[in-house]
């Protein structure tokens, strides 16, 4: 979403896994116990790919949104940033506690310290640009 576009933009399942693969690195033992053992993935016979810094796709991302995301773009389940937890990264912390506490249906932009704007000094720009911030935080005194 920090981009306006996929991170994977595969068309077919083989492409979307090389995708991933080649974003997160080729899942080993180390990183997905177990993936050795199954019979699919064994016969795909993917390159191994090493990997890259997620920086490198999400230019925008901080470090703390870097971080964030490299936790829930976990191959094993187990070692994936939960949800609720996720919520409470540093990565949000600049939008408020009111925001975590906002029900599962109601936006963020339900709060009125939370709004939509253009990137500065793209005024005339319908859009911000793709991978640009897009809201801002008017005021953080609740």
């Amino acid at each position: 979403m920090v981009t306006g576009r996929p991170l994977f933009p595969g068309a077919t399942v083989e492409e979307q896994l090389h995708f991933i693969f080649r974003l997160l690195g080729t899942p080993t033992e180390e990183t997905w116990p177990g993936i050795g053992a199954n019979a699919e993935f064994r016969a795909q016979k993917y390159p191994r790919y090493p990997g890259e810094e997620l920086r490198q796709h999400a230019a925008r991302l901080d470090q703390d949104g870097a971080d964030l995301l490299g936790q829930l773009l976990q191959f094993e389940g187990r070692r994936r940033l939960p949800a609720a937890e996720a919520m409470g990264h540093a990565f949000f912390r600049s939008l408020g506690p009111r925001v975590s506490a906002l029900p599962d249906t109601t936006s963020i932009f339900a709060l009125k310290e939370i709004q939509l704007q253009k990137e500065p000094g793209l005024r005339s720009a319908p859009l911000p640009p793709t991978g640009s911030s897009s809201f801002r935080v008017l005021d953080t005194e609740f």
